[in-house]
């Protein structure tokens, strides 16, 4: 497997595009334009995970002063299931996961009143079997719960949650075309 980086000039594929509009939930997702736009406003490595010529999967990893944010992470949903996520993982976590603390959200497995609870359970699963842990953090947007997880023994809190939102947000706002 390799690994080609992605920026604002490369990202209009139209491979990518699709696995980003398929694979995660409308209401998680920016607008596929507006994520590009933000590739030139902040510190994030988009990823595109290639066998052969096929394309496996995609991540987004934000850089932050404190820690890495793995932002999205997809496999091709045919695809799934045969090692390529545990592959992709690996390399982001051999390069994102030292120095820094890796940190993700996820929609939580816990949420009471979830639609897909197994899926979750699994992809919990998946990424406590791959190194990360819980944080006693988690928030809700929308109606879904998302669990927060690290790499790293280090504290983190709902305020170090809170401000990495906030640069997003803050960011966000000032985007042309943003209310």
């Amino acid at each position: 497997m390799w690994r080609k980086q992605i920026d604002s000039r490369t990202a209009d594929d139209k491979g990518l595009r699709c696995l980003y509009e398929t694979a995660f939930p409308v209401e998680e997702q920016i607008p596929y334009d507006d994520l590009i736009g933000l590739l030139d406003v902040l510190s994030i490595d988009y990823s595109a995970y290639y066998d052969a010529e096929m394309l496996v999967g995609l991540t987004m990893v934000m850089h932050l002063p404190k820690y890495n944010w793995g932002w999205y992470f997809a496999v091709r949903e045919e695809l799934r299931g045969r090692g390529y996520g545990q592959e992709i993982l690996t390399m982001v976590l051999d390069e994102y996961g030292t120095g820094r603390p890796f940190v993700i959200d996820i929609e939580s497995p816990w949420q009471q009143d979830a639609p897909n609870p197994e899926q979750r359970q699994r992809r919990h699963a998946f990424y406590v079997r791959n190194g990360l842990q819980d944080t006693p953090t988690s928030r809700s947007y929308g109606g879904i719960t998302y669990t927060i997880m690290t790499n790293s023994d280090q504290p983190f809190t709902q305020q170090d949650y809170d401000e990495i939102v906030e640069e997003l947000m803050s960011v966000w706002r000032n985007m042309p075309n943003q209310e």
